[in-house]
């Protein structure tokens, strides 16, 4: 911002708003405006400051009016995920309830490391009407309102209580949305006083401001050191994060990996970093990836993990690195990340970190052994995955392998795997598919394959229910292209918990297909409390059962999610059969509108396991005989976990 003494007249609501429609991201000569869209709820917090500041400026500013605060956050978030981090939404909302409905999407976005704007409102900072609707009293801080409870869960939270706050403030924000080490949620709690409140704003202030989104650079010395121990490695492995794809690092990745070949494994959030199908690619790993490329990571001597946080779900609860020499070493733009495991650490942007990384490697090849190992891996895993997905071979419930299972009698002729199988069939280049809680993601990151253009956004940082359904919009805003498909892949249960947002669809116009996977209940839930319990409790869709002290042990619930999907705008359909679900998909994808596709799916089948142990603890003491040997199970798989330091 330059100096000047010219100043223009705003309220501060229309300050914030003339602000966001000069603010640009700049990648590689990329630019974009980092706020394209607002959107949000009124309430009598923001509905006199900022709807009026909304409408003006809604020429330069579309507003997307919601249902649900938490749902547009997760829309922002969204698109700031289908953009690499180079824009997302403000999300405004009233006091009270409407601002505490972005609590999750704060936290989802910030765990995420997901630029994401709020503006929620607040009580009044004069404080002359004594306390006014939804305020919440504290005997001991007068100034604590429930806007507070954002400060652990953003990574910039400002109360603005004077106009001139902004000039400083907005500025701050912004350097925070565009930081992709420090990015994630973003708060600026707006009284709602304050939010009419006008004030002498430097015109300099609102002059387009470009924000360039910086690589890192690698350190010569850092990138050696790795070198060296990839060189020293029998059996190295890569493991590829998020920070892949929000650096664009794909072609760097791959040039790497087929220059030395070393194979690359994929986290939830790396999932596509790799767009060539290669011998050297392993697809998923940890709790929800698949058998080989864990069998692999086991004997692994080396690990590179590149732009990742290594959860425990990409780690087994650290009891997957069973090779007793295994060492680590890291890419990461985030040293918080990069010295994890105890990693040899090159703290610099994935893309730039995985050039001088090639160069210095020189000739490097891996071990012919090694390369033989994982093709042997490879190939089990290949016509596995293939029968699971196989949508033509009928699903057989008294076949001996799934007799003891217990199958629940529905409608359903296909299994959850053989849906996905019907969906990879249909995806064409530039087609994303969405998912983030429940069995989906797990399921996707096993067996899709996202080569070839095929999108698939995964948010399991915060497996977040809810996130999916507005997920779409989000996608949909980053992708305006109607020839690309935009697929909502979800449970019934989560789809029950948030469906909403499919109003906010059809009223934007949006081409959104949700295909629901209809299987009665939390079924990935229900079954890890089958391995950590070892009984079904609360998690099937059932009435309560009849006589005192019943349970919900009944029937299934009788719920039509094709009739609420239709009442909330879309075409929707029951589809059951691998052939109708084929056809639904080839009539519908031209649809200009959401689409619902409902098909039921067998309970109680999963893919095959990932074959890695996870840290949930079974009771220690229990009155049910049964439980004991789950625990005694549990502490066996304890034996396995390491600190790697």
């Amino acid at each position: 911002m330059t100096h000047s003494d010219e100043t223009v007249r705003l309220t501060v609501a229309q300050a914030v708003v003339k602000y966001l429609t000069v603010q640009y991201s700049v990648l590689d000569g990329d630019r974009r405006r980092i706020v394209p869209a607002a959107a949000g709820i009124f309430g009598h917090g923001n509905v006199s400051g900022f709807s009026q500041a909304f409408s003006q400026y809604s020429d330069d500013l579309p507003f997307i009016q919601g249902r649900n605060e938490q749902a547009l956050g997760h829309a922002g978030a969204a698109l700031a995920k289908a953009t690499r981090r180079r824009q997302t939404l403000a999300v405004s909302a009233s006091i009270g309830p409407g601002a505490m409905n972005l609590i999750t999407a704060a936290s989802l976005a910030t765990v995420n490391r997901l630029p994401l704007l709020l503006l929620p409102g607040d009580t009044y900072a004069t404080r002359r009407q004594g306390p006014v609707l939804q305020q919440l009293e504290d005997p001991q801080d007068p100034g604590l309102t429930v806007n507070d409870a954002f400060r652990p869960v953003s990574r910039f939270f400002d109360r603005i209580t004077r106009p001139e706050q902004l000039v400083t403030a907005l500025p701050q924000a912004f350097r925070v949305l565009t930081s992709p080490v420090e990015t994630g949620a973003v708060v600026l709690s707006l009284p709602q006083d304050i939010q009419s409140h006008a004030y002498d704003f430097p015109v300099a202030l609102f002059e387009p401001r470009d924000w360039p989104i910086r690589r890192t650079i690698p350190h010569e010395e850092e990138i050696a050191a790795v070198a060296g121990r990839l060189r020293e490695a029998r059996k190295p492995v890569i493991v590829a994060g998020g920070g892949v794809l929000y650096s664009e690092a794909t072609v760097a990745l791959e040039s790497l990996a087929e220059a030395t070949g070393i194979p690359v494994a994929e986290t939830f959030g790396g999932k596509g970093a790799v767009q060539s199908e290669a011998d050297w690619l392993l697809g998923g790993i940890g709790l929800e990836g698949n058998p080989a490329t864990n069998q692999l990571i086991a004997e692994a001597d080396l690990v590179l993990s590149v732009g990742t946080r290594l959860t425990d779900f990409a780690t087994g609860s650290q009891s997957m690195f069973k090779n007793p020499d295994v060492r680590f070493a890291s890419i990461n733009i985030a040293d918080l990340d990069a010295i994890k495991q105890g990693a040899t650490a090159v703290v610099a942007d994935a893309r730039l970190g995985l050039d001088a990384l090639r160069s210095a490697l020189g000739d490097y090849r891996v071990p012919e052994q090694w390369s033989r190992e994982i093709a042997a891996r490879r190939g089990e895993w290949a016509p596995e995955r293939t029968a699971a997905l196989d949508p033509d071979t009928p699903f057989d419930k008294s076949a001996p392998e799934h007799a003891e299972l217990g199958i629940p009698d529905t409608d359903a002729e296909i299994t959850q795997g053989q849906l996905i199988g019907l969906l990879q069939e249909h995806a064409q280049d530039g087609d994303t598919i969405i998912a983030a809680a429940g069995g989906p993601p797990g399921d996707l990151l096993k067996v899709w394959d996202a080569t070839a253009g095929r999108n698939c956004h995964l948010e399991f940082g915060f497996s977040c229910m809810g996130y999916e359904v507005p997920a779409g919009i989000g996608v949909r805003l980053a992708d305006p292209d109607p020839a690309h498909r935009v697929t909502v892949f979800i449970g019934d249960g989560t789809f029950l918990l948030n469906p909403t947002e499919i109003l906010t669809a059809a009223q934007e116009r949006m081409k959104i297909t949700y295909v629901v996977s209809e299987n009665h209940g939390y079924q990935v839930i229900r079954r890890l409390q089958m391995l950590k319990f070892g009984e079904q409790f609360g998690n099937d869709f059932r009435y309560r059962g009849d006589g005192e002290n019943a349970r919900l042990d009944g029937d299934y619930l009788e719920v039509d999610l094709r009739q609420i999907g239709q009442g909330l705008g879309a075409q929707a359909e029951r589809v059951t059969t691998a052939a109708q679900v084929r056809e639904a998909l080839d009539r519908t994808r031209d649809v200009d509108g959401p689409v619902l596709l409902v098909v039921p799916t067998v309970p109680l089948v999963d893919l095959p396991p990932g074959g890695v142990f996870w840290d949930v603890a079974p009771a220690e003491v229990s009155e049910q005989d049964w439980v004991a040997p789950i625990r005694e199970e549990y502490e066996a798989g304890l034996q396995d976990q390491r600190w790697h330091v």
